[in-house]
Parts: structure tokens; C-alpha cells; sequence
């Protein structure tokens, strides 16, 4: 059935497999443009909590997201010129990179961002991903209340490994990075190193080669743009010597102009 269908076939299949799975939206009226009918299935899979979904639905919703992301086009790290030391910088939507893992900013809860169309960077990875990763991301958190009690939350700058599912990456690194409340502490510009080198150490205990990081901590969290991008290049920078091969390239992924400026001034 699935390899039958057009994407917009999947897409017509999906908005109402996802509308009959929630009890809340199952009246919910669908549009009749494909724009509208995007927003409603991304909208659905935002807000839905994690539990087991109908294998079929998962197969067409495989195939449709692999299929958006190919539209969408997929960055091979070879295509991303290396400005310094194993190093680069690229700018636009990290779900199109092809490395070894990409890098989420998440909140405590690890589960992703439930806003419906919400433009951060979890929202994102978790949409194209699909909903396995939600899923998968409440079975390591439950595993961990387990043991530490029903209130643990993920410490700040302590990364968490996920498969990528039907993103072009191998991996997902899902870190917490520090939120900035008020002045901007030595203890915050810390944690938020640390956020880069226990990534890297994630990395290399896993053979992970390739990442990219995302901005840690800048946007909702309001680390300053300019001091988040010296501490992350300062951080990786001070890795990579200590671990002389441990990867083959860092990639500083960017969305605003402002943070491409100061990563290439820092890098160059």
C-alpha cells in the first residue's frame, strides 16, 4: 500500500490516521490545501504524547517525512567547507544534515517541544524525525525515574543518545543547556561549555565521527548570541586538541545571519 502511494496520497492518509489516534482533535476539519494539511499533521504530531502508534501508520509516515526531507534536500558534511581544524560552519535547517548525529537543545523533560508548529530547533528535529523518537526519548526517562525517582528531570549539560529515525543523521544528541534568568554567571558560561565537551565525549565513546551542533542555550533560553558562540568555539577548539583524531568534523549549524557573523569571525 505504502509504496503505491503519492506523497500527497501519505499526507491525505496521515492528517486522518493522526486525527483518528487523538481523542481531543478527531473532529477537527481538514483543508483542502497541501500547506494547510502539513500544518495539521506536523500540529497533531506535536502535541501527541508518546505511546505506541499502528505499524501501517508508521510506514507511510516513514516514507512521507524521508520523502520531505529529501525535497527539502540533504547536506552531506563533504559539501561543507572546513574554515579551520576539522571545523565548519553551515546555515539553515539542521534536519538536512547527513552526519553522524546532530545535536537538539532540549528542555528537562526530554520529550520534545508539544507547542503545535512552534519554531524551535526540538520541535523541528522531533516533527521530521517522527514519532518514534518522542517515544523513545519517554522509555529512556522512564527507565531513569526508575531509579532516581518520578521527579527527575535532565540535568543540565548531561547528553542523551537517540536513534534519528527518518532524519538523514545517524544520531540525535538531546542536551540541556543552561537558562539565562538574569546576569549572565560565570557558573552559566561553565555549564554551557560543558554542554559541548560532554557532547564530544558522547561522541567519541559511541564512534560518532561527524556532529553539528545547534546554537546551545541561545533563543528561548537567552544566552547572549555572541558569548555562547566564543564559549562553543573555545570548547571545541580545546577538545579537539586534547583529542587528537577523535573526530573528523564539528559543524557550527546556524540559523540567523547574526550567529553565522560571529562563528565566522571566530573561526576565521
Amino acid at each position: 500500500m505504502n509504496e503505491e502511494m503519492t506523497q500527497n496520497g501519505r499526507l491525505d492518509f496521515l492528517v486522518e490516521a493522526f486525527k483518528a489516534d487523538s481523542v481531543q482533535y478527531q473532529d477537527l476539519p481538514t483543508p483542502k490545501d497541501t500547506e494547510g494539511k502539513r500544518r495539521i499533521l506536523r500540529s497533531l504530531m506535536n502535541v501527541r504524547m508518546p505511546r505506541k502508534m499502528d505499524e501501517a501508520v508508521l510506514a507511510v509516515q516513514d516514507e512521507y517525512l524521508r520523502q520531505r526531507i529529501r525535497e527539502n534536500g540533504i547536506v552531506e558534511p563533504a559539501d561543507i567547507l572546513i574554515i579551520r581544524d576539522r571545523m565548519s560552519i553551515w546555515q539553515g535547517d539542521i534536519t538536512r544534515l547527513a552526519v553522524d548525529a546532530i545535536v537538539n537543545a532540549a528542555n528537562s523533560q526530554m520529550l520534545g517541544c508539544f507547542v503545535p508548529m512552534h519554531t524551535c530547533i526540538d520541535n523541528c528535529i522531533h516533527t521530521f524525525a517522527g514519532v518514534q523518537l518522542r517515544a523513545e526519548c519517554a522509555r529512556q526517562m522512564e527507565q531513569l525515574k526508575s531509579r532516581y525517582g518520578r521527579d527527575y528531570e535532565q540535568p543540565t549539560a548531561l547528553p542523551m543518545l537517540t536513534d534519528a529515525y527518518n532524519l538523514p543523521a545517524r544520531k540525535v544528541i538531546h542536551i540541556v543547556g543552561p537558562i539565562v534568568q538574569g546576569r549572565l554567571t560565570t557558573s552559566l558560561e561553565n555549564d554551557l561549555a560543558a554542554c559541548y565537551r560532554n557532547t564530544l565525549d558522547m561522541c567519541l565513546e559511541n564512534g560518532l565521527k561527524s556532529v553539528a551542533f545547534c546554537c546551545i542555550s541561545t533563543g528561548v533560553f537567552h544566552f547572549p548570541n555572541k558569548r555562547a558562540a566564543e564559549i562553543a568555539v573555545q570548547a571545541v577548539t580545546g577538545w579537539l586538541s586534547e583529542h587528537p583524531g577523535g573526530m573528523e568534523r564539528v559543524i557550527f549549524n546556524v540559523f540567523k545571519d547574526e550567529d553565522k557573523a560571529y562563528y565566522e569571525q571566530l573561526l576565521q
